[in-house]
């Protein structure tokens, strides 16, 4: 018998297991092993093993066979050396990583529907700045390079995707096509099924394990060019001849996963676009602070854009002064007079008013009036927060849920306060306001599918709504007509959040939302209505200079050692019990990390260990040490002799972060 290396789906940080297999067996292949009393899934490395180190030590009892191999279900070689690296990079285990991120497997799956493009002429001709950023990227279809095009919101970048797009697949190559979000995904097919002659896939969290299975299948055997429009998780699609990646809104936080392996798809697809010699185009109106630096080094491919396409023009941005005292103000909090009178005026001009509030619910908190008890969540070290139209508190971490007293349990008072405001309390003061105008919401707990996304979408470009309240979802690529005025309120909070990235978000933000504004006129407007007026940021949002704004970025990234001049990584600990964790932290790993640092890993320094900035979530308390280096293989090198060094306790866990993109 023959002795193979799988990687098993199993949380264990190695090269794999040896296993015992006859017949034939190719690396890559996808088999069914025993793990302990069960059988489990793994990945085929490696198919001669009878000559390493591993097996000749290990006992032959020891060793299991594979119980079967699952037909149809193999990693191109591709593949697999992405999951290698993505393995090694941010220290997951390899097994589990990849069936993370395979789609089940499905023996009769239900058909797929597709959208196949319509293959129109371009209603629109690309202007000077389009067609030299063209051009210069054409000349690298067909090898490995970044590309990285910064313009201005409305500057046309959509066209420059297109045209490659189309030459992409003219010369019978696919292109992936990467977006932040799911909302963004109506507007894409719309436009892109109108003026591309392929077929059109589109891959995101809505679908139904059986489509996401035929996408999958359907991408890896494409024998003519194709369009796979997808979400983060489409980054690990096989699309068979693929030509070029594209990724809109490159510096957008969607891109880097939370639970489980805590990748980023950009720097993922960046890889990828490496191990297939193929270029990769990103685009963006506020690139991420370290691809501003990066791309501004020599020899880079930057490409800007300055000014919005056809007879658009930027925005002007206005600045109100929510300190000012106000009489009568009471009925229309949080608004101020100024906002409820821009709005009026857009109304009797028959345009559409889009507000932005990046919270949800009613109010952040209710506080009793009398003895000042707040309702926190059992589960979490947190508030509760106010939902009106469901009269209940909820977390917005874990499930928990309860209705609203009637009186504060701890003293009786009838009298309990709503402290700080989301997207429901904006809409019904605008609704009382305005009560003959359509207003309505777009946010999670409005917008629960994508059914739901399209409805809505459609109907505020139909011009059913007149105004609309909404998070972050609406911050991003939507093109609105009737749009000529946004008001945003609420971002103080964010600039006063405890992150070296919060200046950063907040300017992307303001950015990403100011755009929305005036797409198709020269008189859009934005309002922000402001306590700190003052501030350097919102100077710069209103005279639209990015550039001012990385540059006064950098400077104090510099101070502070952070990206792009150093390099970070978080190592965080949870637990269910405060009382093991935090000894077990300071007194065990901490120690042992400075250790391994003034002996062997100088260049690397070491903040903590501190509680999370939210320690207690889903009855998991967690703190964390950060680490932060110029020299990433010593970063590399220091995790890694962590894990060996590591003496793992009952009831702790630790995870890993590369590049982590908050520090909270």
């Amino acid at each position: 018998m023959k002795v193979c290396r799988v990687a098993v789906n199993y949380p264990l940080k190695n090269q794999g297991l040896l296993y015992f297999y006859e017949g034939e067996l190719t690396r890559g292949q996808v088999v069914e092993v025993p793990l302990g009393k069960r059988g489990e899934l793994g990945c085929v490395v490696s198919v001669d093993e009878s000559e390493s180190e591993e097996f000749k030590k290990t006992s032959i009892e020891k060793i299991k066979t594979i119980k079967s191999i699952i037909p149809d279900w193999k990693l191109q070689e591709v593949e697999l050396e992405l999951f290698q690296w993505m393995a090694s990079y941010y220290h997951y285990s390899l097994g589990q990583l990849i069936f993370d991120c395979l789609p089940h497997h499905l023996k009769r799956p239900r058909s797929l529907e597709q959208t196949m493009g319509e293959g129109k002429p371009l209603e629109f001709v690309p202007n000077l700045t389009q067609k030299s950023i063209i051009e210069s990227i054409r000349e690298g279809l067909g090898k490995f390079g970044r590309h990285l095009v910064h313009g201005v919101t409305g500057s046309g970048k959509t066209v420059i995707y297109l045209d490659l797009i189309q030459e992409t697949l003219k010369s019978g190559k696919s292109v992936l096509f990467l977006l932040p979000e799911i909302n963004l995904t109506p507007q894409f097919i719309s436009t892109f099924s109108k003026y591309v002659d392929a077929p059109i896939l589109s891959y995101h969290s809505e679908l139904s394990d059986s489509q996401k299975y035929q996408i999958w299948m359907m991408a890896r055997s494409l024998n003519q060019g194709a369009l796979i429009l997808g979400v983060r998780s489409s980054v690990f699609i096989p699309v068979n001849n693929l030509g070029l990646i594209v990724i809109d809104e490159e510096h957008d936080t969607s891109f880097k996963q939370d639970d489980r392996c805590p990748y980023n798809a950009r720097d993922v697809a960046s890889k990828k676009a490496q191990l297939l010699g193929i270029p990769m185009v990103m685009g963006s109106a506020t690139p991420s602070v370290e691809s501003y630096y990066t791309f501004h080094q020599p020899s880079q491919k930057l490409f800007e854009m300055k000014e919005r396409a056809g007879d658009a023009f930027l925005p002007a941005v206005e600045l109100i002064d929510a300190r000012e005292k106000i009489d009568k103000v009471e009925e229309i909090w949080p608004l101020v007079p100024k906002s409820v009178e821009a709005i009026s005026s857009a109304f009797s001009r028959g345009e559409q008013v889009l507000v932005f509030v990046n919270r949800l619910g009613f109010a952040n908190y209710l506080q009793c009036r009398a003895c000042g008890q707040q309702f926190n969540c059992p589960n979490c070290s947190i508030t509760l927060r106010y939902y009106k139209r469901k009269n209940q508190l909820a977390c917005h971490h874990c499930e928990y849920k309860e209705p609203l007293p009637e009186q504060c349990p701890a003293c009786g008072c009838m009298t309990l306060s709503h402290k700080g405001f989301g997207t429901e309390k904006i809409q019904e003061v605008l609704t009382t306001i305005f009560p003959e105008k359509k207003i309505e919401r777009f946010d999670r707990d409005e917008i629960k599918n994508f059914k739901d996304l399209e409805e809505r979408l459609a109907d505020f470009h139909a011009g059913k709504i007149d105004l609309m309240v909404g998070t972050q979802m609406l911050s991003k690529g939507h093109n609105f007509e009737k749009v000529k005025l946004v008001l945003i309120l609420g971002i103080d909070s964010q600039l006063n959040f405890p992150d070296f990235r919060s200046a950063e978000r907040v300017y992307q933000t303001l950015t990403q939302v100011s755009g929305r504004a005036g797409r198709y006129s020269k008189d859009g407007k934005v309002l922000i209505q402001t306590l700190n007026p003052d501030s350097s940021l919102f100077q710069i949002v209103k005279n639209h200079d990015f550039h001012q704004f990385y540059k006064d970025e950098l400077e104090i990234r510099k101070l502070c050692d952070c990206p792009p001049y150093k390099r970070l990584a978080m190592i965080h600990f949870s637990s269910r019990f405060q009382e093991r964790l935090i000894p077990h932290v300071t007194e065990g790993v901490a120690p042992m990390m400075r250790d391994l640092i003034s002996k062997h890993f100088q260049s690397v320094s070491i903040l903590g260990p501190r509680p999370a900035h939210i320690e207690k979530k889903s009855n998991q308390f967690t703190w964390s040490i950060l680490l932060k280096s110029k020299d990433m293989g010593e970063l590399h090198n220091l995790i890694k002799s962590f894990e060996m060094n590591y003496k793992s306790q009952s009831s702790i866990s630790y995870k890993i972060d590369v590049d982590p993109y908050t520090l909270v």
